[in-house]
């Protein structure tokens, strides 16, 4: 799923999450939808690291919106495990930013996932290209 390459990258950002017993179904494992509930918190995070803020992206009249999501599942989670979502955001397209995920428990990789956003206009929702003041703090185009 997520692999290496040589363009250039931020991260890995790292998020620690604590299994929810309301996130588990009654074969005791995580449901599938909660996976990219987690990968879209991961991203919010690493959005905030780079840019200052969601919110911040917005006021300036930018926005992101989800153009694909490819998730594969690995191994289970259950209630009360102690996971960490990694996230790597690679070098932006014209108007698309691919992201990869590695949800984990411990050593054992439980879901990876790559997710591609799309630079939009806060306000109309058009697609448009990467702002040259967002994409300087992007990796790769700095």
């Amino acid at each position: 799923m997520p692999e290496s390459s040589s363009t250039p990258t931020a991260g890995p950002f790292s998020m620690p999450l604590r299994v929810r017993y309301v996130e588990c179904d009654m074969q005791g494992r995580v449901y599938n939808a909660h996976y990219l509930t987690w990968v879209d918190m991961a991203h919010t995070e690493a959005i905030d690291e780079l840019f200052g803020g969601y919110r911040e992206i917005v006021a300036a009249g930018v926005d992101l919106v989800v153009a694909a999501a490819d998730l594969q599942f690995r191994a289970p989670a259950h209630f009360d495990d102690r996971l960490q979502v990694h996230t790597t955001i690679h070098a932006p397209g014209h108007t698309s930013l691919r992201s990869d995920f590695t949800i984990a428990r411990d050593e054992t990789v439980l879901a990876e996932c790559r997710m591609v956003h799309v630079c939009v206009d806060a306000t109309t929702y058009e697609k448009q290209p990467w702002p040259a003041w967002l994409r300087a703090k992007l990796p790769g185009t700095g």
